[in-house]
């Protein structure tokens, strides 16, 4: 199996990007289902906390790969050759992958802070940066400061980058800059994708 893993800050178009691949008639699965999938198990609604709490104790429990391990199974069930994962967290998840893959192509998409925060806004879903009334998972008492979109990123952030989520943008082997438009998105992931295809070498 090739396996073409999409990796980078929230916000910054991962999911955008395996939009584009599914588009492309390529084969998606996203990790962050795994979370969601067990948040619903354990009859939690799919808020933030909610999923940076399952997320840290699956691997807690059941090491760094817990995830990824999950997610690979997914990408077998496909029966496709080409699999794209969408959102690693960490480099021992890029490793894991890399181990288990005849190909592995890691691929970081980057944007600015204010650009990404801007997205995540818009995208309104329920793990999404918002005003609310959690910070640091726990409901404040009335009166106290709610966090703003601005804190609850810089959160996710944190705890994302706690799971090893710079390390495993470090190795990346190639980066999309995702500051421009939706168009000018496509036609990066477009040629991107064309490549590792073929088998066109350097990508």
């Amino acid at each position: 199996m090739k396996i073409i893993g999409f990796v980078g800050l929230p916000g910054s178009g991962k999911g955008e990007a395996s939009k584009i691949a599914r588009e492309l008639g390529l084969s998606v699965v996203v990790m962050g289902d795994v979370i969601r999938q067990e948040a619903a198990r354990l009859g939690l609604e799919p808020t933030d906390q909610n999923l940076g709490r399952i997320g840290n104790a699956l691997r807690e429990k059941e090491g760094p790969e817990a995830i990824a391990r999950k997610t690979l199974k997914m990408a077998r069930k496909t029966g496709r050759d080409l699999v794209v994962v969408d959102g690693l967290r960490s480099g021992a998840e890029a490793e894991f992958f890399r181990s288990q893959a005849d190909e592995f192509y890691l691929i970081e998409v980057q944007a600015a802070a204010e650009a990404r925060l801007g997205r995540l806004e818009k995208r309104g879903r329920p793990d999404d940066p918002k005003v609310c009334g959690e910070v640091g998972g726990n409901a404040p008492a009335d009166g106290q400061a709610k966090s703003n979109p601005a804190t609850a990123l810089e959160e996710r952030e944190c705890r994302e980058k706690g799971w090893g989520l710079a390390r495993a943008m470090e190795r990346a082997d190639c980066r999309i800059d995702n500051s421009g438009s939706l168009e000018d998105l496509r036609r990066k992931v477009v040629q991107l994708l064309g490549n590792i295809e073929k088998g066109a070498g350097e990508i």
